[in-house]
Order: structure tokens, then C-alpha cells, then sequence
């Protein structure tokens, strides 16, 4: 390498240091107010206290401190701007932090990013098959569920997209509707007497009456920007997009009232697809692994991984055997039941810990 590259980066690198510290003093010399902590985009275990303190050029004299998280009042500060964000009751992902400063009469209002992480190594579950009954395997099942002997499935594809009942012994649709071509279904719910179903990228929902399969009306979404799983935990439809977000949906009205972000230890989890909500956790898929995570919904923590790797055995797969997707429960018998897209079998499984 010849002196004079080796010297044009030098310079490049004084230059960059020269412009930090002019724009510094610049700030300074206006009286802008900054955050000394915590960092932009610094991440946290969730449970941490995170110490917020404002960086105030001298001279500068505020009066008072009003700090938001995402929005709404988390605590006030003293002159200096310190406080003490506690987090154990927060959920996970990126969280803006706003101080509203107040100079006498006047008030600036500055931002900071942050991301809260998960704290918890997930425990790690294989499985043991306690039974196989027959699938159907023109099924490219995107949603399912079990309710009182049989299943209710949600199947996917253009021009191939159906909602059906289905009978749990032999696999066969009791009653079955075909989805209009230009729609892709994706999951589905009992939500009393109606199923609420998602298309993929249409951006709309369906409401069908449970027991004729008749429509009953639509909805738009809203934040989310495509349909993936759906599942009720009684109160409100929990929905997936296939991003680490998981949205909280009105059961009356079908928007949008709330969302979670979803980390294990190591960060975040995307591509969730088809949910189940089994004893106050969600179980999601996760498209194109054979894994599902089991989901804390107050605060997106994986809690544990479940590993159905070799679940249909690879002699009974076909050209068209697609990937793992379809979990069930039944809560009267407490019975797991999982499958995938055009599997020919779904299986009534036990989960084993890992040692």
C-alpha cells in the first residue's frame, strides 16, 4: 500500500472527528438538550431498571421533567432530568422514550429509542405421537381448531382456499365452503356463534356464521399488513401477520387494540404463523421450521420451544407435502393435536421435556 492511501484514510477519520465535535459544540452553544443515557437504540433485559438522565449544557436552567414511554406518563424527573424506568411489567421491543422539559415557560420535547429483549433461556419440549388420524391431503391448512368432536380448518391457496368442519376419525369435511378465487384464507376462530377468518394479502377478514358457513360481513385491517394465524382466548382474537408481532384484536368489532413483539433470549422471532391459545399462552408455528414457541401474551416471551422434527416420517411424504402448520386443542380432554400443509395425517400428541 503506497503513503498516500495509507494517509487519505487518516484524514478522512480526523476530518470525522473534527465534525462531531464542532456539531457538539454547536448544540451546546444553542442550549439543546439531549440524552446522556441511556444510548440510542441500547437494548435491556425485561425486568431491568434503565437510569434516564438528560444532557444539559451549562448554563441551561429547567425547571421540571415529564417522561412518556411510547406515549403514555411513566414518571417525572428532578432538574438534572434523572429517573428510573422500571421495566418488569413492560412488554417486549422497541420502546421510544420522551422527555417533556420545561425551561420556565417554555418546553422542548426530545426522543430516544430503546429495546427491551427477553431475560428467560426457553425451556426445550419434543414430543411422543399418541395417535394419527387421516388428513386430508388436498389441505393446505392454515388454520385449526377443535371444538365439540371436530375440527374446524381454514384452508389456503388461490383458487383452492376453503373453511370446513371437519370429522376428527376419518378427516373428511362435514360441511365445507369454497373461498371466492381472489382471496388466499389463512387462519381462523369460533368466536361464539360466528368464525372469523383472515385472508393473507387482501387486507380484509370474514365473518361466517358456525354452523351454515353462511357470510355474515367483513372487516379491513389495520396496522397489521397481512393475515397469517388467528386464535380467541375468550375475550379478544389474538393475530399474527408473519412478522414477531402479534395483535390484540376487539371480538365485537375486529380492531386493533393492542400488540406484542416476540423475543427469545437470543432476540427477536419472526415468521409466526398459525396460533393456538392453550392455558394462558399462545402457541405459534413458526413458517418453514418445525418448531412452535409457547408465547407469554403479556409480554412476548418465549417460554418454551416445542421440536416436531420428524413428525410425519419422510416415507409418508409426497411431491405436494408442504410445511409443518395446524395446531389444535382440545380443552374437555386436554389433547394436543398438530399437523401441516397437505399432510396425510394429524396428530393427537404428548410433549416430552428435553434434558
Amino acid at each position: 500500500m503506497s503513503p498516500i492511501r495509507k494517509i487519505i484514510p487518516l484524514i478522512s477519520l480526523l476530518l470525522s472527528v473534527v465534525f462531531m465535535v464542532s456539531c457538539k459544540n454547536e448544540a451546546d452553544k444553542t442550549g439543546d438538550i439531549g440524552f446522556k443515557l441511556p444510548e440510542q437504540g441500547q437494548s435491556f433485559s425485561l425486568g431491568e431498571e434503565i437510569k434516564v438522565q438528560l444532557d444539559v449544557p451549562a448554563g441551561t436552567q429547567i425547571t421540571g421533567v415529564n417522561y412518556l414511554l411510547d406515549g403514555e406518563p411513566a414518571g417525572t424527573g428532578n432538574n438534572a432530568g434523572e429517573f428510573v424506568l422500571k421495566t418488569a411489567d413492560l412488554t417486549l421491543g422497541y420502546k421510544l422514550i420522551t422527555a417533556v422539559i420545561e425551561k420556565g415557560t417554555e418546553k422542548d420535547t426530545v426522543t430516544i429509542n430503546i429495546v427491551l429483549k427477553s431475560n428467560i433461556k426457553p425451556l426445550n419440549f419434543s414430543y411422543k405421537v399418541l395417535q394419527a388420524y387421516p388428513h386430508d391431503t388436498t389441505s393446505y391448512t392454515q388454520g385449526l381448531e377443535y371444538h365439540d368432536g371436530k375440527f374446524l380448518e381454514s384452508t389456503g391457496e388461490y383458487g383452492q382456499s376453503t373453511l370446513r368442519w371437519v370429522d376428527l376419525h376419518t378427516g373428511k369435511a362435514l360441511q365445507k365452503i369454497v373461498i371466492d378465487p381472489k382471496y388466499f384464507a389463512e387462519g381462523s376462530s369460533l368466536v361464539g356463534d360466528k368464525i372469523v377468518m383472515l385472508t393473507w394479502k387482501e387486507n380484509v377478514g370474514f365473518i361466517y356464521d358456525a354452523k351454515s358457513l353462511k357470510e355474515l360481513g367483513t372487516f379491513p385491517y389495520q396496522n397489521s399488513r397481512e393475515g397469517w394465524g388467528l386464535t380467541f382466548d375468550g375475550k379478544r382474537l389474538m393475530k399474527s401477520d408473519g412478522s414477531n408481532r402479534i395483535y390484540f384484536l376487539n371480538k365485537d368489532n375486529y380492531k386493533e387494540e393492542g400488540a406484542i413483539e416476540v423475543y427469545d433470549n437470543n432476540g427477536q422471532i419472526d415468521q409466526l404463523n398459525e396460533l393456538e391459545y392453550i392455558d394462558g399462552k399462545i402457541y405459534a408455528n413458526i413458517y418453514q421450521t418445525d418448531k412452535i414457541a409457547v408465547i407469554n401474551p403479556l409480554n412476548g416471551v418465549v417460554e418454551q420451544y416445542i421440536d416436531l422434527t420428524g413428525l410425519l416420517p419422510e416415507k409418508d411424504k409426497f411431491d405436494n407435502t408442504d410445511v409443518l402448520n395446524g395446531i389444535a386443542w382440545d380443552a374437555a380432554g386436554r389433547r394436543l393435536f398438530v399437523t401441516g400443509k397437505k399432510y396425510d395425517k394429524l396428530f393427537h400428541i404428548a410433549l416430552v421435556p428435553e434434558k
